[in-house]
């Protein structure tokens, strides 16, 4: 399909499309390409470290709610200041940990939210990789703080660059809502 014709079709009519690409991605959702695609390969990789495959399933340019109850947030500072947040789901949060540190846990304790702060920082420490040299470059990271429970919102300023991006880990025994991992970047270049 040419270019043009592109810019003219509707849902309805807009083109099926094989495993989304980043090219592919942008069209459909105007999302900053060089933050997604460090976020796909980051989270990827922090989670085949756990043992754990995943997927991106979606990604947007503003906020989504998060689906679970334990989240890692490290500020960023360098080209950029702003902060990174990977959210899990209770389940998720066990079985990376668990297969991460080869244990096997059955329940949220103090050893599994360090374990997610520390798969956390794995994922920021590989956005950061992989931003280097970009204009989204950040040189230093914050220590992990992590948040558990429901119920709390994080309030965005507007004017930075934002980047949601939703994973889904192949867990057939779960509900739909168990299975996601969400990222959120929120950044502001200086």
């Amino acid at each position: 399909m040419s270019t043009q014709n592109r810019g003219n079709a509707t849902p309805a009519t807009a083109p099926r499309m094989s495993p989304s690409t980043i090219k592919d991605v942008a069209y459909l959702m105007p999302v900053n390409n060089v933050m997604l695609s460090a976020a796909i390969s980051a989270v990827e990789s922090a989670f085949t470290m756990c043992g754990m495959p995943i997927r991106c399933v979606g990604a947007s340019a503003v906020p989504v709610r998060d689906a679970g109850n334990v989240t890692g947030l490290i500020g960023v500072h360098g080209n950029v200041s702003g902060f990174i947040t990977v959210n899990f789901t209770e389940r998720i949060a066990i079985r990376a940990v668990s297969g991460l540190l080869e244990e096997h846990f059955t329940t949220l304790n103090a050893q599994v939210i360090d374990g997610i702060g520390e798969i956390t920082n794995i994922i920021v420490g590989g956005i950061k990789s992989a931003l280097d040299g970009s204009r989204w470059e950040f040189t230093q990271m914050t220590v992990p703080s992590m948040i558990v429970g429901h119920g709390y919102s994080i309030a965005y300023s507007s004017g930075l660059a934002f980047l949601s991006v939703t994973f889904e880990h192949d867990d057939k025994e779960a509900m739909l809502e168990d299975r996601l991992i969400q990222l959120h970047m929120s950044l502001l270049a200086l």
